[in-house]
């Protein structure tokens, strides 16, 4: 793992692979701010107020959305489906002291103009990023590639989290291949709220795999 950055990106693999629920997940478990820079879908709702929801976030633990499209596709459709443009320079990281954690809009190869890719953005950021990835079948490729998408940009991965029915040889294969840590694996909740994902922190040792980042 890195040295100490106050900044934590939350990508995943693929489309609806629980950014979400796992971006809660490190907001309240290292007490951080929540910030998605880019939404597109707000016809369905925001990823912001679920996750305001979810752990009765107030006013200060939470960011506002730089980019709200209505459309439910890629950001660089749903902004031209709306006359926009999404601009890099625009998506300046916020200035401040406490640790935020970044949700990105879909996976890492996701275009947010026609000239500009998710992982361009990572790469101005500079801040280390958690992977989400499937627990199932077609994780194995789908990881691996993004892993070494993030490792020919020289981008920093603090390790993967898997979200999803458990896997008897995926995570292994995953830490073999990939030259990574699982740093967490997230079942299918019945029920999610703060406490579900707090008992869920403590279960899986979070505080002394991510021990750099706890703020008292």
């Amino acid at each position: 793992m890195s040295a100490f950055s106050n900044r934590i990106i939350i990508c995943g693999t693929d489309t609806d692979v629980g950014k979400t629920i796992v971006s809660s997940f490190f907001v309240q478990g290292l007490k951080g701010i929540y910030w998605k820079p880019i939404q597109s879908g707000t016809e369905e709702g925001t990823d912001t107020h679920t996750v305001c929801n979810l752990l009765n976030l107030a006013p200060n633990r939470h960011l506002s959305e730089r980019y709200k499209f209505k459309a439910p596709v890629s950001p660089h459709w749903a902004a031209e489906k709306e006359s926009r443009f999404i601009e890099p320079s625009n998506l300046y990281l916020p200035d401040l002291d406490e640790l935020i954690i970044i949700e990105t809009a879909g996976g890492l190869m996701v275009p947010l103009n026609r000239n500009w890719l998710q992982i361009d953005q990572l790469k101005v950021w500079g801040a280390p990023i958690i992977l989400v990835a499937r627990t199932g079948l077609g994780t194995l490729n789908h990881t691996l590639l993004s892993l070494e998408a993030l490792r020919q940009r020289n981008l920093n991965v603090l390790g993967i989290v898997l979200n999803g029915p458990s896997h008897n040889d995926n995570p292994k294969t995953l830490e073999q291949f990939g030259d990574t840590k699982i740093l967490a694996s997230l079942p299918i909740f019945d029920e999610v709220n703060a406490e579900v994902l707090s008992q869920e922190w403590n279960k899986q040792h979070l505080d002394q795999k991510l021990k750099q980042y706890i703020r008292n």
